[in-house]
């Protein structure tokens, strides 16, 4: 199954930056990869894939969200698709650009 497509008007996503989970967003573990819940839009999106999951739990302590894929043992091949993955998260609000102070 192909990674999610971002909609034609969302703006480019940015894998050099900072990235986390939505605040408003939840996780729950399936045996596919999990269901992120947003409390605030109601909108329900799953993580096909379980190392998916784990990129998305390590944004927060990554210093980008590239890098948070390769923690996560992204390959360069599959890079491309994730960073897709990410930008349909980021464009539905599951995911979030972090700030640095």
């Amino acid at each position: 199954m192909p990674p999610p497509t971002p909609p034609l008007d969302a703006p480019p996503f940015d894998g050099s930056l900072p990235w986390k989970m939505n605040s408003q967003v939840s996780l729950r573990p399936e045996s596919f990869g999990a269901l992120a819940y947003h409390f605030g839009t109601r909108r329900l999106s799953f993580l096909k894939s379980p190392r998916l999951v784990t990129v998305v739990e390590g944004l927060a302590g990554a210093p980008s969200a590239d890098e948070a894929c390769l923690r996560a043992g992204v390959t360069e091949e599959e890079h491309v698709s994730f960073r897709r993955a990410l930008a349909a998260l980021a464009a539905s609000g599951m995911i979030v650009e972090r700030t640095v102070p």
